[in-house]
């Protein structure tokens, strides 16, 4: 393997996810034959995941990985922190082998480098604003005055100063999606996941997040890994995009690469359906 280049946050080389005891028989066939997702489940009773993935990201990036449904975008998401394992390739997150860390290496990995915003917020209902932005604090043990200033800074950043006190069910679900990106923020991350964030609020909304979230991540300089199904959201928010097809990547470039130099049908006609 080629010396990881000290600019690169993340780097995947050849990795794959196969769903199923026969993991490593699937890969060996996939690589010697051209089965289908249906043969694959139907010969060896495993679902394909992710297939033969390699990419960097580099600082202070915005990175966009999208695809249908199904596609294998939010699997290759969760390989970036170890909440799903791969069957075989290699994973490195600021130069270090992901899939050699320990227990509690990975935890404070977790807990203080990596923050993760879902489509779905999580917020915990009986806990205020504050409190759920200052929750990965709190698990820390952070003393309370420093994590009340954190989340008056943090919830600054996202335009709900004066929110504080209420609670998730007072608010808009692009307000909940704000408290969602400043306690990803909490504890000073240098790299975010961001799975489909913003894909469940109205257009408008949506569009002004995203403008809100690319103000953001260039103020503060954090390495983004954008999910999502939306062509539009990428070339508006990505300085590269990553188009996947079942499980495969198959074209990264600059929102300009992928709009104007399509690298097949798939690709051409994703960008076609999108200018309609």
């Amino acid at each position: 393997m080629a010396a990881l280049d000290t600019d690169e946050v993340i780097r995947l080389e050849g990795v794959w996810k196969i769903f199923g005891e026969r993991g490593a028989e699937v890969i060996t066939a996939l690589q010697q034959r051209q089965l289908t997702a249906s043969e694959v489940y139907m010969e060896y009773d495993c679902h394909i995941g992710v297939a033969d993935c390699s990419f960097d990201v580099r600082r202070g990036e915005i990175f966009c990985v999208m695809g249908l449904s199904g596609s294998g975008k939010s699997t290759v998401v969760r390989h970036l922190n170890r909440l799903i394992e791969p069957t075989a390739g290699s994973i490195h997150v600021f130069g270090r082998d992901l899939l050699a860390l320990k227990p509690k290496e990975l935890r404070r990995l977790r807990a203080h480098e990596i923050g993760m915003v879902f489509q779905h917020m999580a917020l915990l209902p009986h806990l205020t604003v504050r409190d759920n932005v200052i929750l990965p604090l709190a698990i820390r043990g952070e003393a309370q005055a420093r994590s009340w200033q954190v989340a008056r800074d943090c919830l600054a950043l996202v335009n709900l100063s004066g929110h504080e006190e209420r609670y998730p069910a007072q608010l808009s679900g692009g307000m909940q999606q704000r408290v969602g990106l400043a306690r990803a923020l909490a504890s000073d991350p240098s790299l975010l996941l961001m799975d489909e964030p913003f894909s469940a609020l109205d257009p408008l909304i949506r569009r002004q997040l995203q403008q809100e979230f690319k103000d953001i991540a260039a103020q503060l300089q954090k390495t983004t890994v954008f999910i999502t199904h939306d062509l539009a959201e990428a070339v508006n928010i990505g300085d590269r995009i990553a188009m996947m097809k079942s499980g495969r990547i198959v074209q990264i470039g600059t929102p300009d690469e992928i709009i104007n130099h399509p690298a097949d049908d798939y690709v051409r006609e994703f960008v076609a359906g999108a200018e309609k």
